[in-house]
């Protein structure tokens, strides 16, 4: 290194210093950091998980995928528990507490040591705890555990009216809610039923009406029809549209009315004409829709209406009629 008189350094010497200055303050910057925070982060170290944080992050809840929403499903009502529902109550290791009965009109039963329980609208897990805080609440049991399982759901019902062999209320089992299976139970359609079934449903607050038709159902091979019922659903069968016979006929009375029937069907199951009807002397009383009923002359091949009146006339009062006009 060369000096410069009075021993002063020359300009380049004193750039070069400065530079070298200036880099080693650089250096010593991250390395005085570390020594005043030990605990911060290095910045290979945070290219890498710590084995705490991937502890931490295996044990922790899992979370809702924000493009997925949260699986918040509500209770299947056939899990809730309703009056005259019977249950089985057993607490671990108390064996003489084993209780099996069912749920009182008001929704509770009458349980050893605590009396009276609610349990109504309450899933079987729900009533397990429930008793289980009052075993604990009262001194019984230091650390109850309680399980209750459903033998019988009688709370889940629905409502069968109209023309069928045995209506009223039937119970929904687990094995045994659909359609067939309730009209079975009911013992059948009667004779005077329609060919539709009428189901009113509830689900969620909202209130529908589907017709199924009976063919559909046992012979048309469509399974949707055949409806998974849930309880409060009601079922009807309204009677069988039907037509009327009278007057010169063998058998005068009151017919189930088959789609596209026409005079002459309807004539058959009369039993046909008498040896006194005039064979051009039917008519058809038949209800308008302004509730008057007329009278119309009728061919044995016009079709018949629901409530039709079809009425075979007299030969001699057909000459009667013939000699008035």
């Amino acid at each position: 290194m060369r000096y410069m008189k009075n021993d002063r350094f020359s300009p380049d010497t004193l750039r070069t210093l400065t530079w070298a200055a200036a880099a080693a303050i650089l250096i010593a910057m991250p390395l005085a950091s570390d020594a005043r925070d030990p605990a911060a982060p290095k910045a290979n170290d945070a290219m890498q998980p710590k084995a705490t944080d991937t502890l931490q992050a295996r044990n922790a809840p899992p979370t809702a995928s924000p493009t997925a929403p949260a699986n918040n499903k509500a209770v299947p009502p056939r899990d809730i528990l309703g009056a005259s529902d019977s249950i089985r109550i057993t607490v671990f290791q108390n064996p003489e507490l084993t209780t099996e009965t069912r749920l009182s009109q008001s929704g509770s039963i009458v349980f050893p040591l605590i009396g009276e329980v609610g349990l109504a609208g309450l899933t079987p897990v729900e009533a397990g705890t429930r008793i289980a805080d009052q075993l604990k609440r009262g001194g019984f049991i230091i650390n109850p555990q309680v399980a209750v399982t459903i033998v019988q759901m009688r709370s889940r019902q629905v409502t069968v009216l109209g023309q069928f062999a045995k209506p009223g209320n039937y119970v929904l089992e687990d094995n045994r809610s659909r359609l067939t299976d309730i009209l079975t139970l009911a013992g059948g359609i009667s004779p005077t039923g329609a060919e539709t079934v009428r189901v009113l449903t509830n689900r969620g607050g909202t209130y529908e009406e589907r017709d199924i038709s009976i063919k559909s159902l046992f012979h048309g091979g469509d399974q949707s029809a055949n409806m998974q019922l849930e309880n409060g659903d009601t079922i009807f069968v309204d009677r069988a549209p039907v037509f009327y016979i009278y007057g010169e006929v063998q058998r005068a009375g009151a017919y189930r009315l088959e789609p596209n029937t026409i005079v002459m069907q309807a004539l058959s199951l009369g039993g046909g004409l008498t040896v006194r009807a005039a064979e051009r002397g039917i008519g058809i009383h038949r209800r308008m829709p302004n509730g008057e009923l007329m009278m119309i002359e009728a061919k044995v091949t016009d079709p018949i209406q629901p409530d039709d009146i079809v009425y075979v006339r007299e030969r001699m009062m057909e000459y009667r009629l013939r000699r008035d006009e």
